[in-house]
């Protein structure tokens, strides 16, 4: 009780000293939150910002090209590389390889991210392309099981490694870049434009492999069909290279760095002046945003990748479909969620991005069960409906996604942060999807597994969602506001301007 007094005694003597020295009060709250200059407002350049746009997309749809193709010859490479036998045994093993890459993705984001927030976004994501494009490369040359033995699988898991070392550094960085050139009142609509990326690299890679697959045949496919994609990958990755080349540093790390700024505006960006990416200040002092990251990243993975790796797979080995039918459909379904994705982007930036990441997962939760029991049906339109009912429900989270995750944490460990969190999350849960789910049919001897693994994922996704802040239409954690004109930016200096008092 006497300590409740005590306290009450404070905060009474605090009110009392605010009232009779209100104006020191006041000057010395002003010098630890001055009021934001017209120079700390950043002014987006239109052109700019849909350069750098493209450059991350067109960047992103390489590297999932690269990972897509792998997923869609799941069942060709499993033959090639693993001694012949049980198909299951083969496709396990092709899977499992597919699942390796994603173990040294929090590796490759354990480096790549701070180096990011140590000397830029730019250098770090031209870096990373450099790499996939050798890995994918290096792929597409290795000689068979039945040539080399043993050493097949041996190199093949080795240029995966190096697929998912570099990978570690590509969302993150992307999203980060694209999210720090936005303005803050279009940064969903932007942002939705790197998964038009990852949607058009995993089409362009079925489109490929369904054009090879009706032309060649199995045969031809097995013996060196297969190879085509991997090759076709290495020149792909040049083009994603010049246009990362060519594009300037965000705004955002250009202030962070910038000491002229921080002499001019030392306390409205005193959040920035430390760019140390140091891992150990990343858990130590933002781990709630970060489990919050593994929890968002989880439940949207295990949907993405269930959908758009392993559909294809689960439809010739679980359904009897076709391997062309199947890549067919789901080439379909991408083309459909490629047209709208953006109108997702901008419905998050008007009515804000949890109302809309709400929606993907419970649509994942009530909608997976009904959807692969019409997969199941077997005829065309029932099984292209049920993949339309998923492909709903994951642009919900496509849509918004890339714009939600940068605005988790500040400018000084965005890019390290968000590389750990989103790649510890994937390679647990993302990566591993396929493997998990066919492994558990084998186990259960059911086909209904995507559905409760998919629900599974939902309920952790929509508790996230439930626990995260509204980030729309406000500017980036660390990062002064960004607009889209000059009007904007005198309307905001002027809005928090106190009216003189007489």
């Amino acid at each position: 009780m006497a300590a409740h007094d005590d306290t009450a005694a404070d905060a009474a003597a605090d009110t009392e000293a605010i009232r009779r020295h209100r104006t020191l009060f006041r000057a010395a709250d002003r010098r630890k939150n001055p009021p934001l200059r017209r120079t700390d407002i950043t002014v987006t350049d239109e052109a700019a910002v849909k350069r750098a746009v493209k450059a991350a997309s067109l960047g992103n749809a390489m590297e999932w090209f690269d990972f897509g193709i792998y997923s869609y010859l799941a069942v060709t490479l499993g033959h090639v590389f693993f001694p012949s036998g049980n198909e299951t045994v083969q496709l396990i093993s092709s899977f499992a390889t597919f699942a390796v890459s994603f173990l040294v993705r929090p590796i490759g984001g354990m480096v790549f991210g701070p180096m990011g927030d140590k000397i830029g976004r730019k250098k770090v994501l031209a870096l990373t392309m450099i790499m996939m494009a050798i890995g994918t490369l290096a792929i597409g040359l290795i000689p068979s099981y039945a040539t080399i033995g043993f050493w097949a699988p041996a190199l093949l898991i080795f240029f995966r490694l190096v697929q998912g070392f570099s990978t570690g550094g590509e969302y993150g960085g992307a999203s980060t870049f694209i999210a720090e050139y936005a303005p803050d009142k279009r940064r969903g609509y932007f942002g939705s434009f790197l998964e038009v990326g990852t949607l058009a690299g995993y089409t362009g890679a079925a489109g490929l492999v369904l054009i090879l697959n009706t032309t060649l045949g199995a045969d031809a496919m097995e013996s060196w069909g297969w190879r085509v994609p991997f090759l076709v990958a290495g020149p792909l990755g040049l083009v994603g290279l010049y246009l990362r080349l060519k594009l300037d540093e965000t705004p955002a790390f250009q202030k962070m760095e910038d000491a002229t700024y921080h002499a001019a505006s030392e306390g409205a960006s005193a959040v920035e002046t430390t760019a140390t990416g140091d891992l150990a200040k990343i858990f130590r002092q933002h781990w709630p945003m970060l489990i919050l990251c593994i929890a968002l990243v989880g439940a949207y993975n295990v949907t993405d990748y269930m959908l758009l790796s392993y559909m294809p797979t689960y439809l010739s080995d679980e359904l009897g479909y076709d391997d062309s039918h199947g890549l067919l459909l789901l080439i379909g379904t991408m083309i459909i969620l490629m047209l709208i994705i953006s109108q997702v982007g901008k419905l998050s930036d008007r009515f804000g991005r949890k109302p809309l990441l709400m929606t993907g997962m419970l649509g994942f939760l009530f909608l997976s069960l009904p959807a692969f029991l019409l997969i199941k049906q077997g005829s065309l339109l029932a099984v292209a409906a049920g993949m339309l009912l998923l492909g709903l429900s994951l642009v919900c989270l496509l849509g918004t996604m890339s714009a939600t995750l940068p605005a988790l944490f500040p400018t000084s460990v965005r890019y390290g942060s968000l590389s750990v969190g989103y790649n510890v999350s994937t390679s647990l849960f993302g990566g591993t999807a396929p493997l998990v789910i066919t492994s558990l049919i084998s186990v259960t001897g059911t086909d209904m597994v995507p559905a409760y693994y998919s629900m599974a994922a939902a309920v952790v996704g929509v508790i996230a969602v439930a626990c995260m802040k509204e980030t729309a239409q406000k500017p980036l954690s660390g990062s002064p506001p960004s607009v889209e004109t000059k009007e904007e930016a005198a309307e905001l200096v002027e809005a928090q301007t106190t009216a003189p008092r007489f």
